[in-house]
């Protein structure tokens, strides 16, 4: 298994954030490139590949063409906002927007191709978007549009695993009606963006129980992702045997982050890299993305370490720094009461 990271230096100037979080989103990236890859490069099992173009017909897949139409517009004028008063407008937008798809779309293309690899595009993972709207510091979707991109070309049974600590709702609207299998687990509580994801969420018509959705409170620790990990995570992708696995990987879940409040430990992050790795040694191509993350530091090296555990990889520098944290009696409790009313669910589905 080899890995691949698809990388422009246009990618450190994008952001779809307030100003106020630009430096924060473009400095990860920074970040990742100038410290933790050179370290993943060591090891002689991964590669630096430019991005592929792609035409804004490739948008279509996921969006309506009236929506494609507005952020050009929107482009042009060059200020605004593209949704609620999220994700701002400004001028390139559009461009901006069509590069970061076109970095998911490049490792797909290595899959379709029929690499064995470990992809990850650090701007990506804009799950948010969806297909007529933005969202979240989100304009495109390129998870769904991913999906959709190989579908066409032949690949059937694509997974969609989202860690990010906002539930991909995006993702959810633009590919509920389809047989493709979708794990989000992410903080769920009053208030808190998106403020969806429940787990009666389970899609609809061909896509019933394909729609997989593990609603944590805030405050969760190492202990509540190992459970939904166990019960869930592992069990229901082992049951579908995905022949691609498409990972929002955000790192926005890692303790002391800003804008959220759960507490997820460098362990939690080990062990869904070493997760990937059971799957990446069946044979089975990952296409991981970046995702959410606002302390620039932490969400490099988590990417960098979620990298190394898929790979197999032994890195010093990346090894995990924390102990496991736990979570309160009454949020295991919560959370062991929906892992079991959603196994119930799944049951009765007799899908996966």
């Amino acid at each position: 298994m080899e890995g691949v990271v698809v990388f422009d230096e246009k990618f450190f100037d994008i952001a779809f954030t307030p100003f106020s979080l630009r430096e924060a989103w473009t400095s990860r990236v920074r970040i990742f490139m100038e410290k933790f890859f050179p370290l993943l490069r060591k090891s002689r099992k991964i590669k630096l590949v430019d991005v592929k173009s792609f035409g804004d017909d490739i948008l279509l897949l996921a969006h309506e063409s009236r929506y494609v139409e507005f952020v050009k517009e929107m482009s042009r004028v060059g200020k605004g906002f593209l949704d609620y008063g999220d994700t701002p407008a400004y001028p390139g937008v559009f461009e901006d927007a069509l590069f970061a798809v076109s970095g998911t779309l490049t490792l797909a293309d290595f899959v379709l191709a029929g690499e064995k690899i470990v992809g990850f595009n650090p701007q990506g993972g804009f799950h948010h978007a969806r297909s007529s709207s933005a969202g979240g510091f989100c304009v495109f979707n390129d998870l769904a549009i991913a999906v959709r991109y190989l579908r066409k070309n032949g690949i059937k049974r694509i997974a969609v695993v989202d860690i990010d600590a906002h539930h991909g709702d995006g993702t959810e609207e633009i590919l509920y009606r389809e047989d493709v299998l979708k794990i989000s687990i992410h903080g769920y509580g009053y208030g808190f963006y998106p403020g969806t994801g429940w787990i009666d969420e389970l899609g609809e018509n061909g896509g019933y129980c394909y729609n997989i959705n593990i609603p944590v409170p805030l405050s969760s620790g190492d202990d509540i992702f190992k459970l939904a990990v166990s019960e869930i995570i592992i069990p229901v992708l082992s049951r579908y045997k995905p022949e691609v696995l498409i990972v929002q990987n955000g790192a926005d879940g890692h303790m002391g982050d800003p804008l959220v409040g759960l507490n997820y430990s460098d362990n939690s992050y080990t062990l869904f890299g070493e997760i990937l790795r059971g799957f990446a040694e069946k044979g089975v191509p990952i296409i991981l993305t970046g995702g959410g993350g606002y302390v620039p530091q932490e969400t490099a090296r988590i990417w960098a370490l979620v990298i190394t555990k898929a790979l197999g990889l032994d890195i010093p520098e990346l090894r995990p720094r924390e102990d496991e944290t736990v979570s309160t009696h009454k949020i295991m409790s919560i959370v062991k009461d929906r892992v079991y009313y959603l196994k119930g669910m799944l049951e009765n589905c007799g899908k996966i």
